[in-house]
């Protein structure tokens, strides 16, 4: 008999049994509730990475697309100075294989492409600064739906190394491909799949990877639909890790699977045709369905670049933090508040909010990205949260960790009640003088497609992440290039650009 069998009680072994399959019955049947009888997602999409063409794609897409790898181009720099990927890099190195690509931090090694992939994937959103898709529907939680640049624009760079003479164009065309095609996945299926603890970023991120990697390629028909197939096999990654170094990896991997699943499939190597359709498709057993609504969107008709948008995060931490952040530092700059005068902050939320941003005292800067008391203690120690903020030093520093004992969460039911559309918070500060300083967040947040960065900003934004690690002149040479990526003859120079 089955050891946990023996734990229950005589006689109750056969009833377990039977409820546990009424469970299971009861579960499957709700998942094919949630699916249309008939969808046609997989093919769909294949139609739509076969046919895109560069000069189909709106100029605004391609503006935006701009920013959004010139921000990548930033985080894969800022990204591989860190631990996390300096390990990835040297079990990379140590492997070895086809000189594909540009192992990141290593310099000349070069590496296969899927392998570089994996690295550079990582370096992405390593520092959790890496943009966000934007979704307006209220059965979403805002901010909870995938970040979108770095897995397709890691497989366009890796795949452009490999095969070489890519122009500038067809970069962008590929890149552009792969983040439609993951942000319509993402934002079709059904919140169940992020709320019972699946990583977006890590899942559909693989087929963005894909569906960049296929483009440049030039897979077509079975080969696509194969290579979905593969993708949807692959794709994973499980909220428990966020806060550690695995929760970038997740992104790393996505990458990688996706640039394999492209390569396997051109081999021949094959899958089921229709992966993200049917009951045991990745959109049923992974998404708990999908929006029968949505699915009239279709591919590429209106660009989810565009609407309903993408953030550019200005701060290196989870999404859902930076309203509150720039409240604080709205109130601590207006209030001319010092430290020293602080006796307790208390920030007011919903759960969309303090359930994922879930550590009340980090430790170290991974564990601040999910951090409310530490974003807020930067805030009012230095008025700033950057890459210098989020580092293992200055979080672990007697200053930050007595500062975020003096701020807690609460639960608001009153926020709670007006939904997950926005991102919602309020915060008190209650000074040792007496007084009380509070304030509601804007919910047009800094970076949001309502209030978007500047140019400039971004621009700023990069060169921060770069400090340290480019010169100043290669830093000019990389912004330079990134504005005018469509003008490159070969862009497999921007490779060379974050060589380090």
């Amino acid at each position: 008999m089955h050891r946990f069998a023996r734990s229950l009680p005589t006689g109750d072994f056969a009833s377990f049994i039977i409820r546990r399959k009424e469970s299971s019955m009861s579960v499957a049947n709700n998942v094919f509730a949630k699916m249309p009888e008939q969808t046609h997602i997989t093919a769909e999409a294949v139609a739509f990475i076969e046919g895109v063409r560069f000069s189909d794609i709106p100029e605004e897409v391609v503006r935006i697309g701009t920013r959004c790898l010139l921000d990548g181009l930033g985080l894969f720099v800022a990204g591989s100075e860190e631990q996390t990927v300096r390990l990835l890099a040297d079990e990379a190195e140590d492997t070895q294989g086809r000189a594909d690509a540009y192992l990141l931090s290593k310099g000349e090694v070069k590496v296969p492409a899927a392998m570089a992939a994996r690295v550079i994937g990582t370096a992405g959103h390593a520092h959790d600064w890496d943009d966000s898709q934007v979704s307006k529907d209220p059965d979403h939680i805002y901010g909870l739906l995938t970040h979108p640049t770095i897995p397709s624009l890691t497989a366009t760079l890796v795949m452009s190394q490999k095969l070489g003479g890519v122009t500038g164009t067809r970069f962008m065309e590929a890149f552009l491909t792969g983040f439609e095609v993951e942000c319509k996945i993402s934002e079709w299926m059904l919140p169940q799949h992020y709320m019972r603890g699946m990583h977006s970023s890590g899942t559909v991120g693989t087929f963005g990877a894909f569906a960049s990697a296929a483009k440049l390629i030039g897979l077509s028909g079975d080969k696509l639909r194969h290579g979905f197939g593969i993708a949807a096999s692959l794709a994973a990654g499980i909220r428990c890790n966020f806060g550690t170094m695995t929760k970038p990896l997740h992104v790393g991997r996505a990458s990688e699977n996706g640039v394999t699943a492209a390569l396997l499939a051109e081999r021949g190597f094959t899958a089921d045709p229709d992966a993200l359709d049917g009951p045991w498709g990745f959109m049923a057993v992974q998404g708990g369905g999908v929006s029968a609504e949505k699915l009239q969107q279709g591919f590429g008709r209106v660009w989810t670049i565009i609407e309903p948008g993408v953030s550019i995060k200005p701060y290196p931490c989870g999404v859902l933090t930076h309203p509150t952040i720039d409240l604080m530092l709205r109130l601590v700059t207006e209030g001319d508040v010092a430290p020293d005068n602080i006796e307790q902050v208390t920030v007011h939320a919903g759960s969309n909010i303090l359930n994922p941003i879930r550590y009340p005292v980090a430790a170290n800067h991974l564990q601040a990205k999910f951090s409310l008391p530490a974003a807020l203690a930067m805030i009012a120690l230095d008025r700033q949260a950057g890459k210098r903020e989020f580092s293992d030093a200055f979080v672990a520093s007697q200053a930050m960790q007595d500062m975020q004992r003096r701020i807690r969460t609460e639960f608001d039911a009153e926020i709670e009640g007006q939904g997950f559309d926005k991102m919602r918070s309020r915060i008190t500060i209650q000074l040792k003088d007496g007084h009380e300083i509070s304030g509601w967040a804007d919910e047009r947040y800094r970076g949001g497609p309502e209030n978007p960065l500047t140019d400039a900003e971004l621009e700023g934004k990069v060169r921060s992440c770069c400090n340290g690690v480019l010169s100043p002149e290669a830093q000019d040479n990389l912004i330079r290039t990134a504005w005018s990526v469509t003008d490159l003859p070969d862009a497999s120079a921007i490779a060379e650009l974050i060589r380090v």
